[in-house]
Formats: C-alpha cells, structure tokens, sequence
C-alpha cells in the first residue's frame, strides 16, 4: 500500500494497516506524530526549491530526489581525483584550449599531487572523441618490457614467482609511456604548446601546495614500504620515515627539474639527455634492465577502439593491450536480453546474471587477451553476438556454475589498484577520457634520485609464471608471458557511450582487475536502470573475476541478497573494500554533469 504524501493526510485505516502494532492506549499520540511526519515530508517535496528546473526555464535539468546531485557547467568540466590537478586542467580550457590539452595537464599535475598513482614513470590509455571529424582514436601509452627481458625472469629457481623482484625492484619497471602519450596527443590533437599545459605541474612542484588530507593518508599508509628506499624516503617522508602533516607545504624540487626539462625539450627531454642518463644510472646501480637504447626507442602508438552496442546506446572502449574494452563489451552482451530494471538494482537475481557474466568474461581474459603487437587477438570473435549467445546458455537460473566448471569459450567456429582515471569536456565538443597507472600505490615504491619520480612496477601485469595468479590474483596464460619490447595486458577501460550519435558518458575507473567491473556496472546503472551520473557512481558494486571463485561484494549490498546469493552457490567475500573509483563526465542537451567517485579522499570536479 502506497500513501499519497501529497494532498490531504492518510485515512486513520490507511495507518492502522500499515502500523497495526501502533493500536494502543497511546494510538492519539502516535497518529499525531506521524501526522506531523508526513506534513513535513508533504513541505519539503511541495517546497518549490527542491523540484528540478523545467526545460523551458533554460537551464540543467537536477533531479533533487537523488542524494548525488552531480556538479553543473556549460563550458568546461574536468572529473578527476584531486582538486589541484582538475583545475590545472580547467584552466587550460579557459584559456582557450581543448579537452586534449586539459587532459595532458591534469596528467602532469597529478605526477605532482597525487604520487601514488598520477606519473610521469609509468603510462595509460587516452580515449578521445574529436568533435569537428567525429571521430574517436584511442591513444596507446603502454610500458614496454626492456630488451633484455625474458619470459622467466621472475621465477626463482624451483620455479615459484619471486615476489620481491616482480613487485618492489627496478626489474619491475617497465620503460615508462606517460610523457610520449602526452605529447602524442599534445601535439596531434591539442590547441596549446607544451610549455603552457604543463607549466602548472612545474609551478606545483616547485612552490608546492598545502598537503591534503588525501595525501597525507596515502603517505602515512606507504610509509613503512617507502621507507625501504632511500630517496623515496627523501622525497615524500622527509628522509624520517613520517608523512608530511596536512597543511604543510610540499614541494618537490627535483620533480620540478624533470617537469622543466620535459616542457623545454618535449619527449628527448625524457627519454634522452640528463633524466634518462639518472633512470639508466639506478638501473645499472640497483642490476636493473631499462637502457638508453630502451628508453629512447619507446613510442606511443593510435589503435582502433573497441565498439559494441547495449540496446539503444553505442560504447567505444578500450582495445587491446588493455583487456578492459572487450570485456565491458562481453558482460553488456550477456545481459543485454535479460529484464534487468524488473528483477530490481543490486537485487539477488540481478547479481546473479551480473556475477555470472563476469565470470564468462574474464575466463576469456585468462586466455586470449595479451600485447596485440605479439599475439593475434580475436576482439572481433570475443565480442561476436552469436558466440556470446553461445556463452549465455551456460548462466542457469538462479544457481551458480562453479569457476573450476568455465573455460575460456571456444573460438574454433569464430574466431593497483593504484591507477587513476579523469574524463573532460571542452566548449568543443571535444570528450577525452584517460586511465593511467604505475601499477601498485606509489609502484615500486623506488624514486630515481635526481628525478623525482617514482617508477612503475609494470611488469607485474605480464604472466610472470603463465596459468598462475598475478599480484590482483589475475590468472594469465601466454599471450601474456613476459617478452622483450611488449607491452603487459592491462584492465584500464577508459570508455566512451554514445547517446543518439552524440557522445554521452565519459568514464573510467582504477582498481587494477575491478576496473572492468566497477565500469560495467557504472554503465548499466545509467543505462539499464535510469540512474543519475551521481547515484550510478554512488551505488554498490560487486566484482568477480572468474578465478578465485569468490564475488566481493562492497558494504551496502543487504545482508539479505547475499544470503539468496549463497543459497543459490555463490561464494560471496562481504569486504570493507571498495571497488573502483569512476570519475566520469555525461553531456546532455548542451549541459555537462560530473561526479567523482566518492570511495577515496580528494576528488574534484573542475567547472566553468
């Protein structure tokens, strides 16, 4: 029964219907309270305040029955992870420059403000819709594994993966992508010149800024495995083992000589010259791999996105060597046919089918998905309606099929956590969305002395010991094993949805192997569900990833659901983790909405 809040008070049998415990000696009182109650309840949505702006009044349309109201603007908007990196980016769009020179800017910036994941030692994926050819290129800034390395060079005798080496040494880097996408795309696709869209992260590093409580939190919890490294502990923990205090000032001078060099003398200012001689010079002292010769042969590469279709909407996503496009594709597919507004959002049945498509998804990841340059990749089969129709039938109703009792489909008849993601917008037209990452939090959690920077720890996203977990528990196979000059499989999904021919939704999350999932499921919210950008982002998230056999589940989801989920033979992991963090942008009728993922300190939506 539904009582009508909005006219007169309920009928007294209304209430005794719904309340019949309330039918007491005190029933006058109680009647008159909850009388009270719904007259407040009848002001506050009557309040001619909190209803939406009507179309014809000319502005954004908010709906303010949601409790995530998304930030507004017309002109410009950057959704990013920290506050000073986003308006380094937006300012770039006031001086007249586009949603690539935003793009590039915030990425220099958060090298500086956010260290243990923005950087100018590790790379990404940049997705970007180019409004005057409407067109979409997808800009491939991968590490690369050094000459010298070799499919075993992680395993330790009795051929166990050596950990330490695999996660926390310089033979854990791989040859850094971020300054060559940078320029790749500064330079084919932005409006303003290097010096300017990166002097703000010079200026960051070199006169510092007040340290927030975002970063003073992720130094603390680093502290004891950036201790280990001398400059590390330099550089961020005042060579004293302690997090600077928030408030203070941070400045980091020889980050901001590395910055320097780099707008003076564009990608040889990297990748030759004084900085790669110090990045060669810790390698040769540390009996890492990376040499000059590495470093100056890196190259960012454009590769052909992946697209797809969920009912009415067009999706441009991440191509290989990310596995992150092709697997949001699969798990849209495999629900597409499914009534999924009528089993309800987050409900036990709509988890069901959710966990279910994951696990086909990434049992296809284990297998086929690797360096494209290497391997032969069937995204075209991977992605097929009639092979995901095939792969459907394996989802039973309401029981769940062991992980051991999926294998990577057939294709015979066909074919970090520690990232970080922003999304922009420019008065253009022009949509940019970009994932990049050094891997675990602050990577290997090694600084080069002299530069700065922290370096990645990369090559753990190659299968160092082939069908065995990595460090996110991803089990790979050998399109994936570590080889000389290629780039490691990765599950960054920057990510385009297209509206009616016109771009939509710009999104992307970190999270290492959750990435794909938190991403899937922040599309279906808006699309399968007719959420907001703010309650989509906000809602909880589950994730599986075939392998183990366990569906995480983030704080929110009702004990009840879980408990049908078990009895159906799921295996349910109820985490105080959070899965992802989506930071997205969505254009509807010439307004720009943002939302940064509230499950992490720091993130900001620039505007103008």
């Amino acid at each position: 029964m539904v009582i009508e809040v909005w006219g007169t008070l309920p009928k007294l049998d209304d209430v005794i219907a719904l309340h019949p415990t309330c039918c007491t000696e005190n029933f006058g009182d109680y009647f008159m309270r909850f009388a009270s109650l719904v007259i407040a309840v009848a002001m506050t949505f009557n309040a001619s305040p909190v209803f939406a702006q009507t179309e014809d009044q000319g502005g954004p349309l908010i709906d303010y029955g949601t409790r995530f109201i998304p930030a507004i603007s017309s002109r410009g908007m950057v959704s990013g992870p920290e506050r000073l990196a986003s308006e380094a980016g937006l300012d770039m769009l006031k001086r007249g420059g586009n949603a690539i020179d935003a793009a590039v800017a915030t990425g220099f910036a958060l090298a500086v403000t956010l260290p243990r994941a923005g950087n100018i030692a590790g790379g990404g994926f940049m997705l970007v819709h180019l409004a005057e050819s409407d067109e979409q290129v997808f800009i491939d800034y991968r590490e690369m594994a050094p000459a010298s390395a070799s499919r075993d060079m992680f395993l330790n005798e009795d051929g166990s993966v050596n950990k330490q080496m695999a996660y926390n040494s310089v033979n854990a880097a791989g040859i850094p992508g971020t300054v060559a996408g940078m320029i790749h795309a500064l330079e084919t696709y932005g409006s303003l010149d290097l010096k300017t869209v990166i002097q703000p992260a010079i200026d960051l590093a070199e006169n510092g800024f007040e340290v927030p409580a975002a970063l003073h939190l992720n130094l603390r919890s680093a502290s004891k495995r950036l201790s280990k490294n001398d400059e590390a502990n330099r550089v961020y923990l005042g060579g004293n083992g302690t997090a600077p205090a928030m408030g203070t000032v941070f400045k980091q001078p020889d980050l901001a000589e590395t910055l320097k060099r780099i707008g003076d003398k564009g990608g040889d200012g990297f990748y030759k010259g004084k900085t790669a001689e110090l990045i060669v010079a810790e390698m040769q002292r540390q009996g890492g791999l990376i040499t000059e010769a590495d470093l100056a042969s890196y190259r960012a590469i454009e590769r052909t996105p992946v697209r797809s279709t969920f009912r009415d909407y067009a999706i441009v996503s991440a191509p290989p060597p990310s596995s992150g496009g092709v697997h949001v594709s699969q798990i849209l597919k495999l629900l597409e046919p499914f009534p999924l507004k009528d089993l309800g959002h987050n409900s036990a049945g709509y988890l069901h089918l959710l966990i279910e498509a994951m696990k086909l998804a990434y049992a296809d990841r284990s297998e086929y998905l690797g360096d494209p340059d290497r391997t032969a990749i069937p995204v075209a089969q991977l992605t097929d309606e009639a092979y995901l129709d095939q792969r459907r039938t394996i989802i039973r109703d309401s029981v769940a099929t062991p992980s051991a009792d999926i294998r990577p489909g057939s294709l015979k008849d066909l074919e970090s956590t520690e990232t970080t993601h922003y999304s922009i917008v420019d008065q253009f037209g022009n949509v940019v969305s970009n994932t990049y990452t050094i891997n675990f939090s602050f990577g290997s959690g090694i600084v080069v002395p002299g530069t700065g920077m922290l370096l990645n720890n990369e090559m753990d996203d190659f299968a160092a010991k082939p069908g065995f977990p990595n460090g996110y528990g991803l089990v790979q196979g050998e399109a994936n094993a570590v080889a000389a000059g290629s780039r490691p499989l990765s599950s960054m999904t920057p990510t385009l949805v297209f509206k009616d021919g016109k771009p939509w939704i710009a999104t992307g999350s970190p999270g290492g192997s959750r990435i794909i999932t938190a991403v899937a499921q922040t599309l279906l919210n808006v699309m399968a569900f007719d959420m907001t950008l703010g309650m989509a982002t906000s809602a909880p998230r589950i994730h599986h990833q075939w392998m183990p056999d366990m569906a995480m589940v983030e704080p929110g989801i009702s004990p009840d659901t879980t408990n049908i989920l078990e009895a159906s033979k799921h295996k349910i992991l109820r985490s105080n983790s959070t899965i992802g963090r989506v930071n997205s942008v969505q254009i509807d009728d010439g307004w720009f909405y943002g939302y940064a993922d509230p499950r992490r300190p720091g993130g900001h939506v620039a505007v103008w």
